[in-house]
């Protein structure tokens, strides 16, 4: 069972951080509207302070999908 103390201090979390990031949820909205697909491949390039840049992907799986789901499962109990 979900804590409701923590999800309350996760959501205020989350607004702080969409309110830095306002381009972000927008980029996740735009991903979900295309449905994340078996075979897609997401990439992460993150650039250090000192400029070094550190990149990774992955190409998605079926029990990657399944995550995702159980995911928003639990986000829409709440």
């Amino acid at each position: 069972m979900l804590n409701p103390v923590k999800m309350m201090k996760l959501k205020k979390s989350w607004d702080t951080f969409t309110g830095n990031h306002p381009k972000f949820p927008k980029f996740i909205e735009a991903v979900n509207n295309k449905g994340l697909q078996e075979g897609m491949v997401i990439e992460i390039t993150v650039t250090t302070v000192s400029g070094e840049t550190l990149s990774s992907n992955l190409k998605v799986t079926a029990s990657d999908l399944e995550l995702i789901s159980d995911l928003k499962d639990i986000n829409a109990q709440k």
